[in-house]
């Protein structure tokens, strides 16, 4: 009877060990956060020249994660109104953010999507193919507040799940044919 008890609390210790360790890798580890330099500052894409164009941007703060390409989040604020912004850079077409670990609180991405789908914010391209099918988008609120994530584009979506790439799509880089 005790080796069984001994047993079952090698176990239920081993999985209770297992789960911290696991939501710890999740939640924490692979994060850093970037300097703005480091995350190649804010840019959009230019309606006129349609290349990605620096943006002046004050308190920046970022993380970002090498495993995963779409681990990148940013708030930062903006000078430049709504309304000059859509006159002089592409919008973005379905933004849709991603969630940000909790200790990571200035991106909320329920609150940025509800203002991007109620038109309180508007989101406009960053950086296309700023990794190969990823891009960077931003989202920018009436009080100059914005805020910046990775999102996987239509040619990424299709090459990520191994089919060729579509008409119009970039060269795929050799390691994801």
């Amino acid at each position: 009877m005790n080796a069984t008890r001994f047993a079952i609390l090698g176990i239920v210790v081993t999985a209770l060990v297992a789960g911290v360790l696991m939501y710890w890798l999740q939640i924490y580890a692979f994060y850093t956060e970037p300097t703005a330099e480091q995350a190649g500052g804010v840019q959009m894409v230019s309606l006129s020249t349609g290349m990605p164009e620096d943006m002046p941007f004050a308190n920046f703060r970022a993380i970002d994660a090498d495993s995963s390409p779409i681990r990148f989040r940013a708030c930062f604020t903006l000078e430049q109104s709504q309304a000059m912004l859509t006159e002089t850079y592409r919008m973005a077409a379905d933004p849709t953010p991603l969630v940000a670990p909790g200790w990571f609180d200035c991106f909320d991405a329920e609150l940025i999507g509800n203002a991007l789908t109620g038109g309180q914010a508007l989101a406009f391209m960053g950086t296309e193919n700023i990794t190969y099918g990823v891009d960077r988008l931003i989202a920018v609120f009436p009080d100059g507040q914005a805020f910046a994530w990775h999102q996987i584009n239509a040619c990424g979506a299709v090459v990520f799940n191994g089919e060729p790439a579509p008409e119009g799509c970039p060269p795929v880089p050799e390691g994801l044919q």
